[in-house]
């Protein structure tokens, strides 16, 4: 479980970031995605992120200083194995974007993941195949934290939406 606050992790930034887990926030999941209707327009999916923040592991990013405040940004993480898991989600305020929030938010799921022996993390995301802004943004941050694109398949959201699964090694496997 971590809790603690967070640099941004960029030159020059100036917000900090204390991030939780252990509390659910279905609210927040859906205050933020519909705040994000660029990467969250398909209500269906949204109602579905909802109904998965009342289960799955949730990080909260709140800015430090402002306990009270509501969070700017939310992880849902996903286990599949003991050896791999999911960010399921990961969405932050859409005024707050490249302040650090999200950084802050898998160095926190990571960290948790690293100490209970996880060796990768994926996350899956828009592809290159359907050319979007946004959503080049959106690889460009995973990659700057060390995710690797992996595959890119339109039989997973459709052949309109190509899945990319990046991933990340967390940790040297104790296997090799």
């Amino acid at each position: 479980m971590t809790s603690g606050t967070s640099q941004a992790g960029r030159p020059g930034a100036r917000a900090r970031w204390h991030v939780t887990t252990g509390t659910r926030d279905p609210a927040a999941v859906e205050r933020l995605l519909a705040a994000l209707p660029g990467w969250f327009g398909i209500e269906s999916s949204n109602r579905g992120y909802v109904a998965d923040a009342h289960e799955l592991p949730t990080y909260l990013a709140r800015p430090a200083g402002s306990p009270g405040a509501q969070p700017a940004g939310v992880l849902l993480a996903r286990r599949h194995f003991p050896e791999s898991a999911e960010i399921h989600l990961l969405a932050v305020a859409p005024q707050l974007h490249r302040q650090g929030a999200g950084r802050a938010l898998v160095a926190a799921l990571t960290a948790d993941l690293v100490a209970d022996g996880c060796e990768l993390l994926q996350v899956k995301t828009q592809g290159p195949g359907r050319p979007d802004e946004g959503y080049t943004r959106t690889r460009l941050f995973y990659a700057s934290l060390g995710f690797l694109p992996l595959e890119e398949r339109t039989d997973i959201w459709g052949p309109g939406s190509p899945c990319l699964f990046m991933v990340m090694p967390l940790a040297q496997s104790a296997r090799a």
